[in-house]
């Protein structure tokens, strides 16, 4: 089933990407900049290129797609953001794109700035932390729940 990783060019996207990329399975990535995009399309990823504080762009990307892995470093990092300023509010129009998609399971990864900025999603979660582990442990993580029948 297709799996979408919003956030795929921070290094924690990456990691999740090179873990995710052997299946046989449509790994979908969400990223804001064009030089990853290049690279992603050239190993056969689909990309959608948009900004990743814009609930309409995530959610038209992970459209059809049955699972969305959401990298919290991408709500919080220098990129350009012109619909929300703070992480909790990216989070939040994550939320609404996804919830817009039907996406029918989510894995958060990172720590969450504040647990309520996930209210409201009708999905399935798992929340993968972060500290202390390295990106390849975290990335193996978010493949064994993106692989699981049930989280």
């Amino acid at each position: 089933m297709p799996v979408i990783v919003i956030g795929a060019d921070t290094p924690l996207g990456r990691a999740t990407m090179d873990e995710l990329l052997p299946r046989s399975s449509e790994v979908r990535a969400f990223v804001t900049s064009p030089e990853v995009a290049t690279s992603l399309r050239s190993r056969g990823v689909k990309v959608a290129l948009g900004d990743v504080s814009d609930g309409s762009h995530v959610g038209g990307a992970a459209l059809n797609a049955y699972c969305a892995i959401l990298i919290a470093e991408a709500t919080a990092d220098d990129r350009d953001r012109a619909f929300a300023d703070t992480p909790d509010a990216v989070i939040r129009t994550w939320i609404e794109g996804l919830n817009d998609a039907a996406i029918t399971r989510v894995i958060f990864v990172g720590e969450l700035p504040d647990p309520a900025s996930l209210a409201g999603l009708r999905a399935e979660l798992a929340i993968v932390a972060t500290a202390a582990r390295t990106a390849a442990d975290v990335a193996a993580e978010v493949s064994r729940l993106e692989d699981a029948a049930e989280l």
